[in-house]
C-alpha cells in the first residue's frame, strides 16, 4: 500500500527531471535502464527496485527520499540547487504534460513517410484541400509536418499557402495530431485518427478539429484522410498535384473522398467515422 501510494509522486518526479535532460531515450541509455521498463516508472505502473531506484537517484543526484517528495517541493529544491530562474519551473511544468504524454506513446515507426492530406476546407465551402505532408523520427520523437498550396480549381491560379508543424502520439489505439500554423501563428488543428492493421499502409481516416486561418474565426470539425505516398517521393512533383479540388474531379480517389464526407445520418448527433 505504501508503495502504491508513492507511485504517483516518483512517476510525476521523474517526468520532472528528465524535462531537464537531453531525452528519455539519453537517459534510459546513461542509467543502464530498458526504455520500455522506464515508462512504466513515468507512467506509474510499476515501482523501481531498490537498485534500479539508486541509479536513478545516482544520475539525478537526488536521494530517494528526494525522490519520493511531492513533486511542487522537489521541483522548488531542484530551483534552489540549480539557481535556475522563475519562468524555467514554470516553462518544465508546461513540457512535463507533453513528457507524460510521449512516454504513453507506442512506436509510430510504420506510419514514417509523406502522405496527401484531404479535407473539404473550411475556408473555401465545397471544396476539398489535398495538401502534402510527412511524418518524420527524431530520437524517440514523432514529428508532422503539413504545406498547404491553394489553388483556384478552374484558373490554377494560387491563390495562398500554409505551414503547419506538430508532433505525434500514439495513444488508446488512436493516433493524434496537434499542428500549428508556423507562419502566421493564429491557428492549432487537432486530428485523431485510426491506425491500419492492413500489411501494406494505404490511407488512415479520422476526424480533425480547427478553424480557416484567413476567413472568420468560427472553429469547426470535419473529416480528414491521408493517403501514405511512400518513405519518399518527389517532393517538387508532389507539390505541384496539391491545392483546392472539386469533389468530382478525377484525379481524386473517390474512396477516400467518400471517407471524408461531412454528412451527419438521421439519430447521429456528433460527427464521427466508423472504423475503416
Amino acid at each position: 500500500m505504501v508503495r502504491c501510494f508513492f507511485m504517483s509522486d516518483i512517476s510525476e518526479n521523474l517526468v520532472l527531471l528528465c524535462s531537464y535532460q537531453r531525452s528519455i531515450a539519453d537517459v534510459c541509455r546513461r542509467i543502464g535502464i530498458n526504455r520500455q521498463q522506464f515508462n512504466k516508472y513515468l507512467n506509474g505502473q510499476s515501482f523501481p527496485s531498490q537498485r534500479n531506484l539508486r541509479r536513478i537517484c545516482d544520475h539525478f543526484g537526488v536521494s530517494p527520499s528526494e525522490m519520493l517528495m511531492p513533486p511542487a517541493r522537489l521541483e522548488q529544491m531542484i530551483v534552489l540547487r540549480g539557481g535556475r530562474s522563475k519562468e524555467k519551473p514554470g516553462r518544465d511544468l508546461f513540457l512535463r504534460h507533453l513528457d507524460r504524454l510521449q512516454a504513453a506513446s507506442q512506436p509510430l515507426d510504420r506510419y514514417v513517410g509523406f502522405y496527401f492530406r484531404y479535407f473539404y476546407s473550411f475556408g473555401n465551402k465545397g471544396l476539398i484541400i489535398r495538401s502534402l505532408a510527412s511524418i518524420t523520427r527524431e530520437n524517440d520523437r514523432f514529428l508532422w509536418k503539413n504545406i498547404e498550396i491553394l489553388r483556384d480549381p478552374e484558373s490554377g491560379q494560387r491563390t495562398g499557402m500554409n505551414k503547419y508543424e506538430g508532433t505525434i502520439l500514439y495513444l488508446a489505439d488512436r493516433i493524434h495530431f496537434i499542428e500549428y500554423e508556423t507562419m502566421q501563428l493564429n491557428s492549432i488543428t487537432q486530428m485523431t485518427l485510426y491506425p491500419s492493421y492492413q500489411q501494406r499502409l494505404d490511407y488512415l481516416v479520422g476526424i480533425q478539429t480547427g478553424g480557416p486561418t484567413r476567413r472568420g474565426r468560427k472553429p469547426g470539425a470535419s473529416r480528414v484522410a491521408l493517403e501514405y505516398l511512400g518513405p519518399s517521393l518527389n517532393i517538387r512533383r508532389a507539390l505541384g498535384e496539391i491545392g483546392l479540388f472539386h469533389p468530382e474531379n478525377p484525379s481524386l480517389r473517390r474512396e477516400i473522398i467518400d471517407a471524408v464526407e461531412n454528412d451527419i445520418p438521421a439519430g447521429a448527433f456528433v460527427l464521427e467515422i466508423d472504423e475503416p
